[in-house]
């Protein structure tokens, strides 16, 4: 059974004061709260090197072109798990009375893959055992992580997983640059794509928790993360182009009962701050597709488009508020 409408963040937020992140999200989204990450803490704290502090035997350190595979962990695979492992204290601290669900990002394989290098330089993209052999890495890795979450969250009814794959489209098109960045990595084929996020996601459902997938290019591959097992998809509704094969792909998933995480808040604050019933009649859009504002209001999920991490403080604060009040919004619009 569907939730009824909530909002929550994407993940990155400004700034680099954890403890006050962690109020901001607990105070402003009380229904669906998320672990925070802040990249401008500096390295180990972006969203490749937060992936790498999840790895089991494999480790990364960072060379003049971005992260890649070492031998050993040395000082940015320590700062990297030190950033995570101080995050997850500030939630336990939060998170000892939280009865609801909580959400936790980490970076996909896919986009890990085509941003993290082998040993000898090249993206781990172009090199398929490798992308199998970090995906089980990554799997591993987000199991334990997943279960440190409930003993710090030992309350919380249940653990959402999201995984970001901003990369995921590039990778289907080919389009994901080499380490020179002089030529293109060759298009991963559709059914491998799927048959490796495919068991990551059977792992963490294994794991107890269920999986979001958030994707914030405007070629958001829906079909394929559904027939992956995601149990939400998560997209900038704004870049969403409007096109039929898309809306019927995205009927389909709310059909099959996946949950839609719908960025509908700017990212940025705008010259002109929409107003809630701007917001909602972005979310009320998708009616198009044949579905009631009662059937939307089930299965959306309100969020800003993507992450807040060069948003103002203020305004990081106002667009988490917004989405809470859309929400609410649609809610009442579904009554």
């Amino acid at each position: 059974m569907q939730q009824p409408p909530r909002a929550t963040g994407i993940g990155s937020l400004p700034g680099t004061d954890i403890g006050a992140a962690h109020r901001l999200v607990f105070d402003e989204l009380p229904d669906l709260p998320f672990l925070p990450e802040l990249p401008a803490r500096g390295v180990g704290a972006d969203l490749t090197g937060r992936g790498t502090a999840l790895l089991v035997e494999l480790y990364a350190e960072v060379q003049p072109s971005g992260w890649r595979l070492a031998d050993r962990p040395g000082r940015d695979a320590r700062r990297a798990a030190a950033f995570l492992r101080q995050d997850l204290d500030v939630l336990e601290e939060n998170a000892q009375d939280f009865t609801g669900t909580l959400k936790v990002q980490a970076v996909g394989p896919w986009s890990l893959a085509a941003t993290l290098e082998l040993r000898h330089g090249d993206r781990m993209l172009s090199d398929l055992g490798a992308v199998r052999e970090l995906s089980e890495s990554l799997t591993e890795g987000l199991r334990l992580h997943l279960a440190d979450v409930r003993k710090r969250a030992p309350r919380a009814e249940a653990i959402l997983l999201q995984l970001d794959e901003p990369a995921l489209p590039g990778a289907l098109r080919g389009t994901v640059p080499t380490a020179s960045g002089f030529g293109r990595l060759r298009a991963v084929e559709e059914p491998v794509a799927r048959d490796v996020l495919g068991k990551l996601i059977q792992a963490v459902h294994d794991a107890g928790a269920t999986a979001a997938v958030h994707c914030c290019a405007p070629d958001v591959p829906v079909e394929l993360l559904r027939t992956a097992g995601a149990d939400h998809i998560s997209f900038d509704a704004s870049r969403l182009e409007v096109d039929s094969r898309r809306d019927e792909q995205l009927g389909e998933a709310i059909e099959a009962g996946v949950g839609l995480l719908l960025g509908v808040v700017p990212t940025l604050e705008p010259p002109r701050v929409p107003g809630v019933n701007q917001l909602l009649d972005k979310v009320l859009s998708l009616t198009r597709i044949g579905f009631s504002p009662r059937q939307l209001a089930e299965a959306v999920t309100i969020t800003p488009t993507c992450g807040l991490a060069g948003a103002t403080p203020p305004w990081a604060r106002q667009a988490l508020i917004l989405a809470h009040r859309t929400a609410d919004a649609l809610a009442d619009k579904a009554a």
